[in-house]
């Protein structure tokens, strides 16, 4: 008697099972600004070892001695050969001068783009799109041998700085094409207190995502908040 094939499906798997992260090691570029310091800060907090670039390598090591904590400081360029993951947390408007500088330092990483392309008039901010689609499709478009994925859009860079704030009270949109390397970025937004990555689509959804802090920047100008987002009922 011939056993009949067996067409149990394999268990789904559980969308919060992420991978340990804690051994890896983070750059970010545009480490020296508000939010790149901020991230800096928290993950190094979080026990992540943690390297700031800059365009000049003097202000990353200045930058990094500042916050303590075991992070170090480099030039951008030796930065990104050191890392493992790359937060590229540069001004929009330097956006694709740096990453194409830095296209071969920056092949086989896993990079997460956090940039909002913004304007800003007398009526506050408001929302560019950039020819690619968003900050993260062009940052596919220009390292094409990198790993890209986008998150870190919707975080008050003064929350991430205040030695006072023991959690930050929001979720992180996470987006990408490839669930290992979005797990990757949940797990390290994970390894900040309070913080929790959701995956929020492919990077064809970034514009809307990035777009977004246009809106969170009038709420905080309304309410003087550091307002950030939480996804319910996941």
């Amino acid at each position: 008697m011939t056993a009949s094939a067996d067409t149990t499906k394999p268990a789904a798997k559980d969308p919060w099972d992420l991978p340990d992260v804690s051994g890896l090691v983070v750059g970010v570029l545009g480490g020296t600004g508000d939010q790149g310091r901020g991230l800096a800060y928290r993950l190094a907090k979080a026990g992540q070892r943690v390297i700031i670039g800059s365009r000049a390598a003097e202000r990353a090591e200045a930058a990094a001695a500042e916050l303590g904590l075991g992070i170090e400081g480099a030039d951008n360029a030796e930065c990104a050969r050191r890392s493992d993951v790359v937060i590229v947390a540069v001004p929009w408007d330097g956006h694709a001068k740096t990453l194409e500088a830095l296209r071969e330092e920056l092949a086989g990483k896993l990079v997460i783009d956090c940039v909002n392309p913004l304007g800003f008039d007398k009526q506050g901010a408001y929302a560019l799109k950039p020819a690619e689609g968003s900050a993260a499709e062009q940052a596919a478009a220009l390292l094409p041998e990198s790993r890209v994925t986008a998150a870190f859009h919707h975080l008050s860079a003064v929350l991430l700085s205040d030695p006072e704030i023991a959690e930050i009270d929001t979720d992180v949109m996470v987006l990408g094409e490839k669930r290992a390397d979005t797990d990757l970025v949940q797990a390290l937004a994970a390894r900040i207190p309070g913080m929790r990555g959701v995956f929020a689509g492919r990077l064809r959804n970034a514009h809307q995502v990035e777009s977004l802090v246009a809106n969170l920047i009038s709420v905080n100008r309304r309410y003087k908040a550091h307002a950030g987002l939480r996804v319910t009922d996941v």
